[in-house]
Order: structure tokens, then C-alpha cells, then sequence
């Protein structure tokens, strides 16, 4: 499947601020819009605060980001803002940070000439205000009764679009993402399902405003904590979770049960192992692996394999050794081996209920890429395993997966570019 390229109207190529656009680096691919840097998740409804906003020296500067000011006004009304979406943490550091990340955008945004349309600001806004359920405007009137001007939602939105804009222009050309990459994820995803993992869990609560002394304890509990009983021990002492009273223990469950974000850690851990911190709403969590099991096949999802079987004579085996040295995936094996007959090398898709058992018990212990030479009567035959993937009644959908492993890509690269600007920057308190 080709990948959609679609012309960026805004930023085409922000390589050099004074460089023609080429027709070719103004092509990307289509991408989620980069706000995660900006925008919190509505995750709860919002809440009214309490006193108004204070009244005297509201335009005073707060804070100058390369000779321009956040003024008082605009640190009031983001710290607001965030006080009514409940964003986690310490407000006043999240919504400095927040403020200064955002002039930094926007004079990169200033320097590359970039301007949004009055349309594309609109969709921004409404695109948010969806999260909660509302309209743009029905979002603007919530946020004007509890004391935040339109003009701090707009500013926060608008920020967000114009480093999309940077990160297409800058990024676009490096984010590439190639069909061995999605199969690893498509792979990944079926070994996930097929896996049973039990774990114990320590979560150490944090009020707001104890972040880091949380993150601080846990990182060290990570370092030091060596068996089971040590955790158990910890959680005794530290952890607020209901399964503090077993211990920390957790019933064994699906891999894929687990969020993302917990289960990548916990993959990678040997048992009795500690993972690294995980970061939640109001606290911090620590996982220790117990134990990771292959589920039963009754209990595993469908799977549907692609592979390829090379058929050589006994007295080829110096040709059949080559192949398996140099092929990292089946198609490598037609251009080492060009003009074979068809009968010779065949590549074959089928779901692993529908593969000869021998067959298929090799093919489950491979990672695509991965080959085996068995003997074959007076014939050698080489099984290369080309992928895995569940099977569905609706097909893979590869470029989904490419548009989504582009997009992570990319916000990487984004952020690192943020860190770099911030760390160059002049940022003084007047």
C-alpha cells in the first residue's frame, strides 16, 4: 500500500527560514495533530474555582522569554485554565512551563513566518472542546463563567497548531517509517495477546506539589528492591492501593489487559525484576514482574502467518547457507536467488489452524525475519517466517499503523526540538 503524501498549506519546508520550497519536500504524510506537548486530556469534568482573579499589577511581567513578557495576567488566567481541566501536579510550575513553551513556539512560528487561517484556528478549538463533550462555543461560555477570557483558550490552541505546523515542516522528511517497522508493531501486538503475565503493584500516592519527592522515593525503591519479599515490604510501607493487603499482588491477567504504557515496561523485566517508574494521576507506580507465561492455545487470539519455503537440492547446500545468511526478509530471498522456478520458492499466508503441525510449531517459535534449514527427503527446504498478525475480520489497517508510528516519531523529535530552543533560550524574572 502506497502511502498518502498530502501538500502542507502552511509550513512546507522549514529546513531554512529563506529557502525555496521544493515540490518534493513539501509532501508528508498525514498525521494526528501535534498537541500533546500543549493540550490535557479532559479527563474529568470541569470544576468551579473559587475567589476571582486578582485585580492589581495583573500586566506586570511574570517572566521574559527572549525580551518578550508572560505577564501576570496571562500566568493567572493559564493557571486557571488548568485548575478547570484538573491537570495533575504543581499548577503554577505547569502553567509557567506551559506559558514559556508556548512563546517559544510562537516566535519559532514568528521566525518561519507561519499564520494560521481563521479556519484551521476554529477547528483547533473545536477539536478540544469535543473532548468535553461541547462545542467551541458552548466550551468558551463554560470557561467565561468560572473567569477565563476566550482569549486563553485561543492562545493555547493556536500554539498547538503553529509547532504542528513547525514539527511537518522540520520533520516530515526524517519521520519515515518502513513495513518492517509495522510488522514489528503487528508482531509485537500478537505476542501481547498470547502472553499471561502476573504482577504486583506499589503506587505511591502524591499530593499536589509532592511530585517529585514521590518520583524520588520510587526511583530509589527501584534501584534497591532485589526479591519478592523486599517489595512486599515496600508496599506494606509505602503503597495506598487496594492491594496493599496481599502484598501488592495482582491476579495474573492477559498481557494485553495492561495499558500501553505499563505493559512496556513490564515486558522487558526479568521475574523479580522492578520496573522503572510509571508516572499516574496523583501518584506514582512501581511494578514487579512475577511471572510471564505462554497463554494456552484455546485462550490465544487467531493468528495468520506469512512464509516462505525454499526448496534446494541436498547438494546446494553451500547455496542454501548463503540465503539464510544474507536474507533479513523473504523478499530478499528472490533477489539472491533470481529465476527460481515457482515450485521452488513459494510464499505462502494462512492462519496457523490451517498449517501443518510441524510446520507450525517451527513457524511459533520465529520472529519474522528469523529461517530454519530442515532436511526434506533428497531436498533441503529453508522456512523463513515473512509475519504475524491477528487474525480479523477486517484487514490490518498498515497505514493507520504508519500514520500512527509517524506521528510518535515525529512528537519525539518535536519535543527534543522544544528542549533545545528552551535550553538556549534567555529566560529571566524581572
Amino acid at each position: 500500500m502506497s502511502q498518502r503524501r498530502l501538500q502542507n498549506p502552511i509550513a512546507p519546508n522549514l529546513t531554512a527560514p529563506s529557502r525555496t520550497c521544493k515540490r518534493d519536500r513539501c509532501k508528508m504524510t498525514r498525521f494526528l495533530p501535534l498537541l500533546t506537548a500543549s493540550l490535557i486530556a479532559l479527563a474529568a469534568p470541569m470544576v468551579l474555582p473559587g475567589p476571582g482573579l486578582a485585580q492589581e499589577n495583573l500586566f506586570a511581567p511574570r517572566l521574559v522569554i527572549n525580551d518578550q513578557a508572560v505577564t501576570e495576567f496571562e500566568f493567572q488566567q493559564r493557571r486557571l485554565f488548568l485548575q478547570l481541566l484538573r491537570a495533575p501536579g504543581d499548577l503554577d510550575k505547569v502553567a509557567l512551563d506551559g506559558l514559556v513553551d508556548d512563546r517559544l513556539r510562537m516566535q519559532e512560528a514568528k521566525r518561519y513566518k507561519i499564520t494560521l487561517k481563521e479556519d484551521d484556528v476554529r477547528k483547533g478549538m473545536e477539536e478540544f472542546a469535543s473532548r468535553a463533550n461541547l462545542s467551541a462555543d458552548e466550551f468558551v461560555k463554560a470557561l467565561g463563567q468560572a473567569g477565563v477570557e476566550p482569549e486563553t483558550f485561543r492562545d493555547f490552541v493556536t500554539s498547538g497548531l503553529v509547532w504542528r505546523e513547525i514539527a511537518r515542516g522540520k520533520f516530515a522528511n526524517y519521520a519515515k517509517v518502513s513495513d518492517e517497522e509495522i510488522d514489528r508493531v503487528i508482531e509485537a501486538e500478537t505476542r501481547k495477546m498470547a502472553l499471561t503475565i502476573a504482577v504486583s503493584e506499589l503506587i505511591i500516592p502524591a499530593q499536589p506539589g509532592q511530585e517529585d519527592e514521590a518520583l524520588d522515593l520510587a526511583r530509589r525503591l527501584s534501584r534497591e528492591i532485589r526479591s519478592e519479599g523486599a517489595f512486599a515490604s515496600a508496599v506494606a510501607k509505602y503503597s495506598a492501593a487496594a492491594s496493599r493487603q496481599r502484598g501488592g499482588r495482582l491476579d495474573p491477567m492477559p498481557m494485553a489487559n495492561l495499558p500501553p504504557q505499563i505493559s512496556s515496561v513490564v515486558l522487558p523485566l526479568a521475574p523479580g525484576q522492578v520496573s522503572p517508574p510509571v508516572p499516574i494521576p496523583g501518584g506514582v507506580a512501581l511494578f514487579q514482574l512475577r511471572s510471564i507465561t505462554e497463554g494456552k492455545p484455546t485462550d490465544a487470539a487467531p493468528v495468520e502467518v506469512e512464509y516462505a519455503r525454499l526448496t534446494l537440492p541436498t547438494e546446494s547446500a553451500a547455496q542454501m547457507a548463503m540465503v539464510q545468511t544474507k536474507a533479513q526478509t523473504c523478499k530478499d530471498i528472490y533477489g539472491l536467488l533470481p529465476g527460481l522456478p515457482a515450485e521452488q520458492l513459494v510464499v505462502e499466508k494462512a492462519a496457523m489452524s490451517a498449517i501443518p503441525a510441524d510446520t507450525g510449531l517451527t513457524l511459533a517459535r520465529m520472529d519474522p525475519g528469523e529461517s530454519v534449514i530442515r532436511a526434506r527427503g533428497t531436498a533441503q527446504e529453508l522456512l523463513m517466517l515473512c509475519s504475524r498478525a491477528p487474525v480479523s475480520e477486517t484487514p490490518v489497517d498498515r497505514e493507520g499503523l504508519r500514520v500512527r508510528l509517524v506521528n510518535q516519531k515525529m512528537e519525539k523529535m518535536a519535543d527534543q526540538y522544544l528542549a533545545r530552543l528552551k535550553a538556549d533560550a534567555i529566560i529571566r524574572t524581572p
